[in-house]
């Protein structure tokens, strides 16, 4: 029942769906995910650990880089049937179109460049 409980929780915040929806394109980093969503990094974070705890996204380090993905499922079955399903659900949606979209566009590189660009102008 547990596990149900954490899946079920999981995605039952839009903004978690939002992810799982953009994740099912290309994996992402958080600064990736929080400037498609408009979020706060540790908002983003939040959301993300959440999901990893229900057994819907998994990570890799990869360097500096942190790099989400969509689980395989194998941690859960309900995590799994509920991918699976997630994978056709909402593809109509105007704002899931969108999102997809413009995830393509956001790349970690020039997030970083204009993070480092606004810490020299706050430090001069």
């Amino acid at each position: 029942m547990k596990k149900f409980t954490k899946v079920m929780k999981a995605l039952s915040d839009p903004s978690r769906v939002r992810i799982l929806k953009m994740l099912q394109r290309k994996q992402m980093c958080v600064c990736e995910i929080q400037k498609a969503l408009g979020i706060a990094q540790s908002t983003a974070s939040k959301h993300l650990k959440i999901l990893e705890e229900a057994g819907l996204t998994t990570y890799k380090k990869d360097g500096l880089w942190v790099n989400y993905t969509l689980a395989d499922g194998s941690d859960s079955p309900y995590a799994a049937t509920m991918l699976g399903n997630i994978r056709h659900w909402l593809e109509n949606e105007e704002e899931i179109a969108e999102l997809s979209r413009q995830i393509f566009d956001i790349r970690r590189e020039d997030i970083c460049r204009a993070k480092d660009r606004q810490n020299q102008r706050n430090n001069h």
